[in-house]
């Protein structure tokens, strides 16, 4: 019986390492993801800032045409 016994605690700890290294996983595909998100919000923004930006110099010009 010893054998057996040994045989369960052995897949019961690979079994828990394979579930903390699948945790691992999808907690850093997750962070990832959130700063490519992140990412591309700032470049969002940011083409929305020089837009603005430049509507306001053409609104300009035409203002002293």
């Amino acid at each position: 019986m010893g054998f057996m016994e040994d045989a369960k605690e052995t897949a019961r700890a690979v079994g828990e390492k394979i579930k903390d290294a699948w945790e691992d996983t999808t907690d850093r595909v997750d962070d990832k993801v959130d700063e490519m998100k992140a990412d591309a919000e700032v470049r969002k923004a940011e083409a929305e800032r020089d837009s603005v930006h430049t509507r306001n110099e053409i609104k300009e010009d035409l203002r002293d045409s």
